[in-house]
């Protein structure tokens, strides 16, 4: 019985992630290859639940349970008694591939006490140094199962059922006629990867001007108040502030906007997922390792002097991302 042949007949496959929005998405090319290569095969997920539920939306996950349960945590321990629940649950799996920080190996010896699945260790983070990128350094653990060179680029398919069933939002998308419609997100999870919040009141201030252009402001609570900041003033109609939706809800709607822009933050990944045309102003982290990928991305550098980045020159940028 070869191993492909094995992992049909012996049954379910456990991804545990761990890590920010970007970091999942990032590792969902590794839940693709699985799908592709072991069709039969049930696949779950153990994550943050509000992370997680994209590997639902996308159909890249059969089930997902919350790695945020209290018991999980005896299984960071040594000598500890393990939860009965729990280890009926590691039980059921045939393969279970662990992205988690375990350098002492011990959330792997106390799985093995009580699951006789295949363990496989993938990395937490790349380097960011390494010349690879993240994508296709998670990929590697897969070489352990036959897998060599899958598609290492994110490409977010959403649930068409889910689709048909949400409300549509107030502004008019890219389906059929109508102003084109952008999705900003003046935020990241740092603050030295954020373009000032000035230059971005002067890009949208430029963006309003323009009669046929609508957008979305997004953000979560890492941007607090800068949302409301950069929407006082502008048109009534023409924009709208998504602020602390739902992953999965926030993918709907930036997936039918023509362009996105942003920065080194999870949301541009998702963006870029997602096959909208995304736009990110880029400083500091290495770009080889953790530049969204898509089909459609560019990104705009300053030498790393993000601070310095010229509204003309994002606003030229973007322009030729809207006469494509």
């Amino acid at each position: 019985m070869d191993e492909s042949d094995r992992m049909e007949a012996l049954g379910k496959i456990l991804i545990i992630r761990g890590g920010a929005i970007g970091d999942f998405i990032l590792t969902m090319p590794v839940l693709a290859a699985l799908r592709r290569h072991f069709p039969l095969a049930p696949l779950e997920v153990l994550g943050y639940p509000h992370i997680v539920q994209l590997a639902l939306a996308t159909g890249l996950a059969d089930k997902v349970r919350s790695i945020e349960a209290r018991p999980l945590a005896g299984f960071f321990a040594p000598h500890t008694p393990l939860d009965r629940e729990l280890a009926d649950y590691f039980a059921g799996f045939s393969l279970i591939v662990s992205y988690l920080f375990d350098p002492d190996a011990i959330f792997r010896v106390n799985v093995a006490k009580c699951s006789s699945a295949q363990f496989i260790v993938g990395p937490h983070r790349p380097s960011e140094t390494s010349n690879a990128h993240a994508t296709e350094i998670f990929l590697q653990p897969l070489e352990r199962l036959g897998i060599f060179n899958p598609h290492s680029v994110p490409n977010l398919q959403l649930n068409a059922v889910q689709d048909s069933t949400r409300p549509r939002h107030a502004l008019q998308t890219c389906a059929g006629p109508g102003p084109r419609v952008l999705a900003l997100h003046p935020g990241s999870g740092s603050e030295r990867k954020n373009w000032p919040e000035e230059k971005w009141a002067e890009f949208i201030s430029r963006l309003a001007a323009l009669p046929d252009v609508h957008f979305w402001l997004v953000g979560g609570e890492a941007e607090g108040d800068r949302l409301t900041r950069l929407s006082a003033g502008l048109p009534g109609g023409r924009f709208e502030v998504a602020q602390n939706l739902p992953l999965v809800d926030l993918a709907f709607r930036l997936r039918d906007c023509h362009a996105f822009v942003g920065h080194d933050s999870g949301i541009s990944h998702l963006a870029a997922a997602l096959g909208v045309p995304t736009l990110v102003l880029w400083a500091h982290t290495n770009p080889a390792v953790w530049i969204p990928r898509g089909e459609r991305v560019r990104i705009v550098q300053n030498g790393g002097r993000l601070n310095e980045l010229p509204v003309k020159l994002v606003m030229a940028e973007l322009e030729r991302w809207l006469a494509v």
